[in-house]
Protein backbone atom coordinates (compact mmCIF):
# COMPACT_ATOMS: atom_id res chain seq x y z
CA UNK A 1 0.00 0.00 0.00
CA UNK A 2 1.11 3.31 -0.74
CA UNK A 3 0.18 6.88 -0.02
CA UNK A 4 -1.19 9.30 -2.64
CA UNK A 5 -2.51 12.72 -2.99
CA UNK A 6 -5.78 13.07 -5.36
CA UNK A 7 -6.53 16.12 -6.56
CA UNK A 8 -10.16 16.33 -8.57
CA UNK A 9 -12.65 18.88 -9.60
CA UNK A 10 -16.23 18.24 -9.72
CA UNK A 11 -18.80 19.84 -12.28
CA UNK A 12 -19.89 23.57 -10.04
CA UNK A 13 -22.99 23.29 -11.76
CA UNK A 14 -24.47 20.65 -9.77
CA UNK A 15 -26.31 21.25 -6.43
CA UNK A 16 -25.08 20.31 -3.00
CA UNK A 17 -26.46 16.40 -3.15
CA UNK A 18 -25.52 15.53 -6.80
CA UNK A 19 -21.91 16.88 -5.91
CA UNK A 20 -22.18 14.76 -2.70
CA UNK A 21 -22.89 11.86 -4.59
CA UNK A 22 -19.92 11.98 -6.87
CA UNK A 23 -17.62 12.77 -4.33
CA UNK A 24 -18.63 9.59 -2.15
CA UNK A 25 -18.46 7.23 -4.91
CA UNK A 26 -14.97 8.44 -6.15
CA UNK A 27 -14.25 8.01 -2.29
CA UNK A 28 -15.68 4.48 -2.34
CA UNK A 29 -13.78 3.31 -5.21
CA UNK A 30 -10.28 3.73 -3.06
CA UNK A 31 -12.33 1.81 -0.08
CA UNK A 32 -13.62 -0.77 -1.89
CA UNK A 33 -10.24 -1.97 -3.30
CA UNK A 34 -8.58 -2.02 0.32
CA UNK A 35 -7.54 1.45 0.64
CA UNK A 36 -8.55 4.05 3.08
CA UNK A 37 -9.36 7.64 2.74
CA UNK A 38 -6.69 9.67 5.27
CA UNK A 39 -7.91 13.20 4.97
CA UNK A 40 -10.50 14.94 2.63
CA UNK A 41 -9.79 18.85 2.38
CA UNK A 42 -12.80 20.26 0.35
CA UNK A 43 -11.43 23.44 -1.18
CA UNK A 44 -15.22 24.60 -2.17
CA UNK A 45 -16.23 26.01 -5.57
CA UNK A 46 -13.23 28.10 -7.39
CA UNK A 47 -13.15 30.26 -10.66
CA UNK A 48 -10.80 28.46 -13.67
CA UNK A 49 -7.90 30.50 -14.87
CA UNK A 50 -9.11 29.64 -18.09
CA UNK A 51 -12.61 28.05 -19.85
CA UNK A 52 -12.62 24.43 -19.12
CA UNK A 53 -15.04 22.51 -21.42
CA UNK A 54 -17.47 25.65 -21.20
CA UNK A 55 -16.74 26.12 -17.69
CA UNK A 56 -15.68 28.69 -15.66
CA UNK A 57 -15.73 26.97 -12.05
CA UNK A 58 -15.17 23.77 -10.46
CA UNK A 59 -15.98 22.35 -6.48
CA UNK A 60 -12.32 21.24 -5.81
CA UNK A 61 -11.20 18.52 -3.66
CA UNK A 62 -8.30 17.04 -2.34
CA UNK A 63 -8.04 13.52 -0.38
CA UNK A 64 -5.08 11.74 1.41
CA UNK A 65 -5.29 8.05 0.42
CA UNK A 66 -3.39 4.72 1.08
CA UNK A 67 -4.15 2.74 -1.71
CA UNK A 68 -2.65 -0.42 -3.89
CA UNK A 69 -2.06 0.15 -7.51
CA UNK A 70 -5.60 -1.08 -8.46
CA UNK A 71 -7.89 0.79 -6.22
CA UNK A 72 -6.09 3.94 -7.99
CA UNK A 73 -6.32 2.29 -11.65
CA UNK A 74 -9.90 2.13 -11.28
CA UNK A 75 -10.16 5.39 -9.60
CA UNK A 76 -8.31 7.11 -12.82
CA UNK A 77 -10.10 4.79 -14.95
CA UNK A 78 -13.83 5.61 -13.93
CA UNK A 79 -12.78 9.78 -12.83
CA UNK A 80 -11.99 9.61 -16.36
CA UNK A 81 -15.62 8.59 -17.86
CA UNK A 82 -17.62 10.30 -15.41
CA UNK A 83 -19.39 13.29 -16.92
CA UNK A 84 -19.39 15.41 -13.35
CA UNK A 85 -15.43 15.05 -12.97
CA UNK A 86 -13.87 18.02 -14.97
CA UNK A 87 -10.22 17.23 -13.92
CA UNK A 88 -7.93 15.10 -11.71
CA UNK A 89 -4.81 14.27 -11.03
CA UNK A 90 -3.47 11.87 -8.58
CA UNK A 91 0.04 11.96 -6.91
CA UNK A 92 2.02 9.88 -4.99
CA UNK A 93 3.35 11.79 -2.18
CA UNK A 94 7.14 12.68 -1.01
CA UNK A 95 7.85 10.16 1.74
CA UNK A 96 7.08 7.55 -0.43
CA UNK A 97 9.13 7.86 -3.57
Amino acid sequence: MKKYEIMYIVNASLDEAASQKVMDSLHKIITDHEGTIDNVDDWGVKEFAYEIKHMNKGHYVVINVTANNEGIHEFERLARINPNVVRYMVVKTEAEK
